[in-house]
């Protein structure tokens, strides 16, 4: 994705983001051209990259606690509302002395909001990413029903966002609803990057050291005994080649064969293993850099979610922390797949609008 915002955004178009986070998806879709009136979400720490960002008010509230009215007027210029989100899903620790099916409603229980913000709002267009997942539960089959009723036309899909340039194999849920007419998915880009061809430029990095150029090209520090695990992988390869005293002991029983997605290198000429929001521990997926001895680098996790050069996740003043930064990124949907789906909307509605 290009550095600098590809369009002026067009007022007449403008869009809300529901569960923002640090603005993945509100600045793609700024980068297509559409207007970028605001985000909400719970969690603060994501306030100054939306903001900085994304040119638009952050709105630190529960979704649950929100009304259209509240955000109305924000709309007042636009022409064509819309509304995105990806509605996250609650973690299983506070639920352990649930049902199973108080655990799977609990779980998903903000996209019910979503779907009220909707059915308040009536947005011409809505869009939203989410795992795969989703389809399967309950919450999800009443959110199609509810669009359907407030006769929206729906448009979904799994697709791989490299599909859309996203140099990884990550799998995501995409849904387009319209007012106007039938929506369609996005046609698949012609260049796919790879991961040399998205971070092998960097400075490089020993273990535990950070570019003092580049505050978010820092790596956290390995242990002895990682170090000794990662000197001993191969790109794409796995803890199976290890010698049997590098390997945790849990693994060395029958069971642990399937843990085999853990303490690997990426591989140079392919795409990266979906991100995650501990991308910068090496045990915790394939996140070892291809062939340097180390975890990935912040930057190197925002380079491959698509997050460009000049997008600021802190404050010059506040310090890069691996546990902050690397959620946000992690949890962000990539800036470059909004970019694609921003630039379909748009053209939906220049064909179906009045």
């Amino acid at each position: 994705m290009k550095n600098d915002i590809t369009h002026q955004p067009n007022t007449h178009i403008s869009a809300f983001d529901v569960f923002c986070g640090v603005g993945g998806l509100a600045y793609g879709l700024r980068s297509a051209g559409i207007n970028i009136v605001g985000g909400l979400d719970i969690d603060k720490t994501c306030e100054f990259a939306f903001e900085h960002n994304c040119s638009a008010p952050f709105f630190h509230t529960d979704v649950a606690e929100t009304t259209f009215g509240d955000i109305a007027s924000l709309f007042e210029r636009a022409k064509y509302r819309i509304l995105v989100g990806c509605a996250p899903c609650q973690p299983f620790s506070a639920m352990s002395n649930s049902s199973r099916k108080e655990v799977e409603q609990m779980k998903w229980s903000a996209l019910p909001e979503f779907s009220r913000l909707i059915s308040e709002g009536q947005p011409h267009v809505v869009f939203m990413e989410n795992v795969p997942r989703l389809q399967r539960h309950e919450v999800f089959t009443q959110f199609l029903n509810q669009l359907k009723s407030n006769d929206y036309k729906v448009t979904m899909n799994v697709v791989n966002c490299s599909d859309y340039g996203v140099p990884q194999t990550r799998r995501r849920l995409v849904l387009l609803a319209s007012k106007l007419g039938k929506i369609n998915i996005p046609t698949k880009v012609s260049f796919i990057p790879t991961v040399r061809e998205t971070i092998e430029g960097l400075p490089q990095l020993r273990n535990g050291e950070h570019d003092p150029s580049d505050p978010l090209h820092q790596c956290s520090k390995l242990s002895t005994l990682n170090l000794r695990r990662i000197r001993a992988s191969t790109p794409g390869g796995s803890w199976n080649i290890w010698p049997t005293n590098l390997r945790p002991e849990c693994y060395l029983r029958p069971s642990g064969k399937s843990f085999h997605n853990v303490y690997g290198r990426m591989k140079w000429d392919t795409l990266s293993p979906t991100l995650t929001t501990q991308f910068f521990r090496y045990g915790t997926g394939r996140f070892g850099h291809p062939e340097q001895d180390r975890a990935l680098s912040l930057r190197e996790g925002a380079l491959l979610q698509t997050f460009p050069y000049t997008f600021k996740f802190v404050h010059s003043a506040e310090t890069c922390t691996f546990t902050r930064v690397g959620a946000h990124i992690g949890n962000a949907v990539p800036p470059q797949l909004a970019l694609i789906f921003g630039r379909e909307i748009i053209k939906h509605i220049e064909e179906f609008g009045e």
